[in-house]
């Protein structure tokens, strides 16, 4: 018998909305009662390929049949091919598997400080442009946070002391991308300071932006990448990579290595998925019919310009509140990532049908009209 009280036997350290969910397909989720939702969200981008894709499902189910997790102190056959497969697909050396983002970044840092040590005299400042993503913040010493798409604020705050810049290709918060002279600009100062260039590609990464890295895009290479969740697929799996003489770490220089085998099932599969033959063909033409829908539905509310890139697309709101489009959308069978106050975000599954993206403006169209509603009888 189903406890009424169930939702409340969570501790409340998250609001989430109220249907329960029991099962997805691709880019639809249907909850307890039967109804359907289009889900533009996906974990906020974190399920690559959308609900339970079967290359996953197949992928989990025969890794489970043979091993789930040994121990991170041990190797397994699963974790040993997924990290030759991600430096071979990401010209990297070494790669270090981490539960999410924010642990990937915090390897990222340690690395750091370590290269600092034995390289440029123990030099431990670190900067960081731009925002800090959720999840990821770290108040602590040496950590210096730099506006974005600032070449001379960065070039100011390069020191002998500073050993390295994180930096994300898409700003985390306001979903602004580098400007291409912006990031090349950073790349070339690292390099000719000796400075590590830290790529933060935990939303950008795995095809999200229409390449494999978003670097692609730029034309730079960084020294240290991070990926985040969406190499799972949407399970526990993130990544930190190093290349070059980054590849500094050794036992006890950070946290204990995560991923197991049932998880590194996921990766290959995801990865394997997105670098067929014409998927990140796909994922750019998906994205180009979702900004030119996104754009009409600005230029008829009287909202934007669009930010972001690929299927990381961001809608900013004008007067009017992005939380309560995220609710109205909810009520009109739509899942939106959480918003920012004045800021509409889309994370579609990379495997969305133009179909589907038809089906969520006429609902995103909807919920803006059932806003309109609501503040008329405000007044």
């Amino acid at each position: 018998m189903r406890d009424p009280l169930a939702s409340r036997r969570l501790m409340p350290t998250l609001e989430r909305p109220q249907p329960v969910f029991a099962r997805g397909q691709g880019s639809w989720l249907w909850d307890t009662d039967g109804r359907a939702y289009l889900d533009f969200s996906q974990g906020r981008g974190s399920n690559s390929l959308g609900h339970s894709p079967s290359v996953l499902v197949d992928a989990l189910r025969h890794q489970a049949e043979r091993l789930i997790q040994p121990g991170p102190a041990l190797h397994t056959r699963a974790t040993l091919d997924l990290a030759a497969r991600l430096c071979q697909a990401t010209a990297s050396e070494q790669v270090q598997l981490c539960v999410d983002g924010a642990e990937a970044l915090r390897g990222a840092l340690a690395l750091a400080r370590k290269w600092g040590r034995l390289h440029r005299d123990g030099a431990a400042g670190i900067l960081l442009a731009g925002s800090a993503p959720r999840g990821h913040a770290l108040p602590e010493p040496g950590l210096v946070q730099l506006p974005y798409n600032d070449l001379d604020a960065l070039e100011a705050a390069i020191r002998p002391d500073r050993v390295a810049l994180v930096l994300a290709p898409v700003d985390a918060v306001d979903l602004v991308p580098a400007t291409l002279d912006y990031l090349q600009g950073a790349a070339r100062l690292c390099q000719a300071h000796g400075v590590l260039l830290i790529l933060d590609e935990t939303r950008t990464g795995i095809g999200r932006c229409g390449a494999l890295l978003a670097e692609e895009l730029y034309g730079v290479r960084a020294d240290v990448l991070l990926l985040g969740s969406g190499l799972g697929g949407g399970l526990p799996l993130a990544a930190l990579l190093a290349r070059g003489n980054a590849c500094c770490l050794e036992p006890g220089d950070c946290n204990e290595p995560q991923g197991g085998a049932l998880v590194s099932a996921a990766g290959q599969a995801v990865l394997d998925s997105v670098l067929e033959p014409d998927f990140l063909v796909r994922v750019r033409r998906a994205s180009d019919h979702l900004r030119d829908g996104l754009a009409r539905v600005a230029r008829r509310q009287g909202h934007g310009p669009l930010r972001g890139q690929g299927l990381l697309l961001g809608l900013p709101l004008i007067r009017q509140s992005a939380p309560a489009v995220v609710a109205a959308g909810l009520d009109e069978g739509l899942l939106l990532p959480p918003a920012q106050a004045n800021c509409l975000r889309f994370t579609p599954a990379l495997t969305i049908s133009h179909g589907n993206i038809d089906e969520m403006l006429k609902r995103l169209a909807r919920a803006f009209a059932r806003c309109r509603v609501l503040a008329a009888e405000e007044v």
